[in-house]
């Protein structure tokens, strides 16, 4: 593995995330976030070893934006050509069947992530951008694409197959592709290290929950199911997304409320899930409403449970029974209630949550099951920039 720098990047539609990361040690040198690309008023904010840094004014595009990226970190001390980046890793939302592994961007690899954007309409053409102008900017050091489908890309074919009318699926490449796989993987291998035990004898159920939100059952190491499919609106209630619904939803909208297919798009993206049944996608402004006794918020809270609790008992009956229930990202590394919520009344099944471990304030890596649990119920945070650094620096 490098001794230098990796710089990672996730380019999306209007904004720019970047982590300047030691992957050997796991240290982010400086981080930070350009937001509201192309619009009036854009904003920065960067995190570095001496403090943090912020600006507002106009970003007039992502090749404005990355090259405001490398100019700040520049503030570090010395230049870009001297701070040791050894590699760029890229985060990439959709490969399709073409990219099951980290691949070394060049012309092709690019065209080919952008020809993918009819899966990704959202995030690959953002994707593709940010790898022409890195390379345009960094053109001496490998630039690599981790891809966020890679991990679930061997899914049974019992799981990855929609019962579609097969010439068409075939036809348009229509299959359960699964997402968040970088941190799936990276916090299934931490839990295992975590509790000492190989992770070739484990079954775990992943549940990464963000304002977008994925689980996964993992068997030995290689996953069997994910609740994502085509696009990340299927499975869970997310922030904004409604998750699993009736496809005929779609239809309905269409022929009643005379609703196009972009709107419907739009409703079911952007303007569903909790911030559709309570108006806030945030957790904990949805705690502060039924905490104000708000029922919209209440029922918001409720449906969001039932549907993690579904997939957890699917899970556990896939896998014949689970070793370990693994939370993680925003809403399941930090909150109490539901971690407690999701996993109540399953003493049968084995599962125990003790209800101080999972109160007590933390944030690193740790158990919150009882000790007479059969199952370990474990907290791991997610480090998905420390994956693709790592994962990019195979090939410095």
């Amino acid at each position: 593995m490098t001794e230098g720098t990796v710089l990672v990047l996730n380019s999306g539609s209007s904004s720019i995330k970047f982590q300047l990361i030691h992957p050997e040690s796991g240290e982010a040198v400086a981080h930070g976030l350009i937001e509201r690309i192309g619009e009036p008023e854009g904003r920065i904010i960067f995190h570095h070893t001496t403090g943090t840094e912020e600006r507002v004014g106009e970003i007039r595009d992502h090749r404005a934006g990355l090259r405001t990226v490398l100019d700040m970190l520049e503030t570090l001390g010395r230049p870009l050509q001297e701070a040791g980046i050894a590699a760029v890793g890229h985060r990439v939302v959709h490969g399709g069947t073409v990219f099951h592994e980290p691949a070394l961007v060049d012309d092709d690899v690019v065209k080919a992530v952008a020809e993918l954007s009819i899966l990704a309409p959202l995030h690959n053409p953002a994707n593709a951008i940010g790898m022409e102008v890195a390379r345009e900017e960094l053109p001496d050091i490998p630039h690599v694409a981790v891809f966020d489908t890679a991990f679930f890309h061997a899914l049974p074919a019992a799981a990855a197959t929609y019962a579609l009318e097969r010439n068409i699926a075939r036809e348009h490449d229509i299959r359960k592709y699964g997402f968040h796989g970088t941190s799936h993987e990276y916090v299934s291998q931490r839990a295992a290290a975590f509790t000492g035990r190989d992770q070739a004898e484990l079954n775990q159920i992943v549940l990464h929950l963000g304002n977008g939100a994925s689980a996964s059952a993992i068997e030995g190491g290689r996953p069997i199911d994910t609740s994502m499919g085509l696009t990340p609106l299927e499975g869970l209630v997310m922030g904004t997304r409604t998750g699993d619904i009736d496809a005929g939803v779609v239809m309905h909208l269409n022929r009643v409320a005379g609703m196009k297919v972009d709107a419907i798009d739009d409703l079911l993206n952007r303007r569903s899930g909790l911030r559709g049944l309570s108006g806030v996608n945030d957790f904990r402004a949805l705690l502060n409403l039924i905490d104000e006794g708000d029922e919209d918020a209440k029922i918001a809270y409720d449906v969001y449970v039932h549907r993690l609790r579904k997939y957890i008992g699917a899970y556990v009956f896939e896998l014949g029974g689970a070793d370990q229930i693994i939370f993680t990202a925003g809403v399941g590394e930090n909150n109490v209630d539901v971690r407690r919520d999701a996993l109540a009344g399953l003493e049968r099944l084995g599962i125990v949550v003790d209800l101080e471990r999972n109160a007590a304030p933390g944030k690193g890596e740790r158990r919150i099951s009882a000790d007479e649990s059969e199952v370990e119920v474990l907290v791991i945070p997610t480090n998905e920039e420390l994956a693709i650094a790592r994962a990019a620096a195979e090939f410095a």
